[in-house]
């Protein structure tokens, strides 16, 4: 499946996750990544990406067709986003990537605790 620019795909239902989300449409000027919940089976069928992988992890998928997932992501992610490809570097320092993935892990697992969001919309 060719796609024009990246997609993340999140879950929809996670007050955290959807707060991140409004944070990255926010910082994302140039409109360069679709945004995605995963719950939106119709959208996110085309991907093929299996839903209890979707449900454990955000997924950013790349037009040149990569697919990345939690905080693998994240650097890719952030080098998209106008002013905040800065950030990105800081993953390619010596065990930034291993505490990440650590960090993601934990908060993939508590998500629903840390922020009671509203339904969506």
């Amino acid at each position: 499946m060719a796609i024009d620019r990246a997609t993340l795909i999140y879950d929809g239902e996670c007050g955290f996750c959807r707060q991140t989300v409004a944070i990255v449409s926010k910082w994302d000027r140039e409109h360069r990544v679709s945004l995605i919940p995963f719950q939106d089976q119709a959208r996110v069928g085309a991907f093929q990406i299996p839903l209890p992988a979707l449900a454990a992890a955000m997924h950013l998928v790349l037009p040149d067709g990569r697919v990345l997932a939690g905080a693998d992501a994240a650097a890719d992610l952030l080098r998209l986003l106008p002013g905040k490809r800065w950030l990105a570097r800081v993953f390619a320092l010596p065990g930034v990537l291993p505490l990440a993935r650590h960090v993601y892990a934990w908060i993939a697992r508590q998500r629903h605790c840390l922020v009671r969001g509203a339904a969506p919309e």
